[in-house]
């Protein structure tokens, strides 16, 4: 980068004369240190926005961004996200930048994982019935394990197996999320993570316009149909989508189905902890994370307190909105994180598997209501 005369940043190192490029305005911003031990709490607390603010703000407004282009175009607002943060992707590098994004890709996700249970009743769950809350659950269970499966016969690691059919069986995007937060750290994790979004992202849009379609070659009924969509779209917006577009019963019962497939994150979360529970790493103090995350025990807790009626409507549903923005922010830094060269190098096979596992739900789920009908 060139230098004008009388430049304060004349001598300064290689790395802080690229950062912010584009951002004359930015490019005063210093690079932050921890606070050191022994600090006031308050101070802390203070030293750490300022540390966060510069990275939080750019996630910010990649996530409005996208909210924005979505609203206009229709596409999914979580692809737009992972797109645009990706086209900054610079800035994720930049070690100014750098807490705010890994604050907004790790607190800020867990927080909108957790207000996801502000969107889902028991007696949502209870309306079912049993024989769609076993189609359902079959559904989850059998993804995930052909993930595992799958990914062992086309000689990728167990675990990118368990994310990806963790995100077809679950709720896409936020079960891609949520569940990289829970597997053990591998240099490639943000990389599978981005490549899982991409993937079920895409594949959701596709099955939008796609299965209602096959839902009325078939025959299936308006609820039948709710069921078959909720169960095998990955997304929830896409299950309204496509459920709405065939009718309002079809619709209502493709939300309720979906947002049980979500209520099922809690115990898959669980077991895929408990499961790579060995291989994390202990932390400073010397012990492994806790089995049960805090984000899902606040997940549980909106479950019930949404169950009880005991808070307003209205204040669910602001929380259930509030989630979006916190997960839309969270694939907004991933995004920034990832670089479009790493994906180039992942080839064809973890693109195969989240086709594979798309199959294998769309299968289960239409199998069983053919079967039942």
């Amino acid at each position: 980068m060139s230098q004008r005369p009388g430049d304060p940043r004349v001598g300064e190192p290689e790395q802080h004369e690229f950062a912010f490029a584009s951002f004359d305005s930015l490019e005063g911003v210093p690079v932050l240190a921890p606070a050191p031990a022994g600090t006031p709490a308050y101070l802390r607390l203070y030293h750490a926005g300022q540390r966060i603010l510069p990275g939080g703000l750019i996630a910010v407004l990649v996530a409005l961004a996208a909210s924005w282009l979505s609203d206009h175009y229709g596409a999914p607002v979580m692809l737009f996200a992972l797109l645009l943060g990706m086209a900054v992707n610079f800035v994720g590098q930049d070690p100014r930048c750098r807490p705010g994004i890994d604050f907004m890709g790790r607190t800020v996700l867990r927080l909108g994982v957790a207000l996801l249970g502000a969107r889902i009743t028991i007696d949502q769950i209870n309306s079912l019935g049993g024989e769609v809350l076993v189609i359902a659950t079959g559904g989850v269970v059998l993804t995930i394990l052909a993930g595992w499966g799958l990914s062992r016969a086309f000689k990728l690691k167990p675990d990118f197996g368990i994310l990806t059919g963790g995100a077809v069986a679950i709720c896409g995007a936020s079960a891609a999320l949520a569940l990289s937060s829970v597997l053990p750290p591998s240099p490639t994790r943000e990389r599978d993570t981005t490549l899982t979004v991409v993937g079920v992202t895409t594949l959701s849009t596709v099955a939008m316009v796609l299965y209602p379609l096959i839902a009325a070659a078939v025959g299936l009924t308006h609820t039948q149909a709710g069921v078959f969509l909720g169960a095998t779209i990955h997304d929830v917006a896409q299950v309204v989508g496509a459920g709405y577009g065939v009718s309002k019963e079809t619709g209502d019962t493709a939300t309720i189905v979906k947002l049980f497939r979500v209520a099922l994150l809690l115990p898959v979360i669980v077991v895929v902890a408990l499961v790579f529970r060995s291989k994390m790493a202990a932390g400073p103090s010397g012990k492994r994370p806790p089995l049960v995350p805090m984000f899902l025990l606040g997940f549980v807790a909106l479950v019930a307190v949404n169950s009880s009626g005991v808070a307003p409507a209205s204040l669910m549903d602001q929380a259930g909105e509030a989630s979006r923005w916190c997960l839309v922010t969270a694939i907004a830094a991933l995004g920034a994180k990832t670089s479009l060269k790493e994906l180039a190098y992942v080839g064809w096979k973890p693109v195969l598997l989240i086709v594979a596992e798309t199959a294998v739900v769309l299968g289960w789920v239409l199998a069983m209501l053919l079967l039942g009908a």
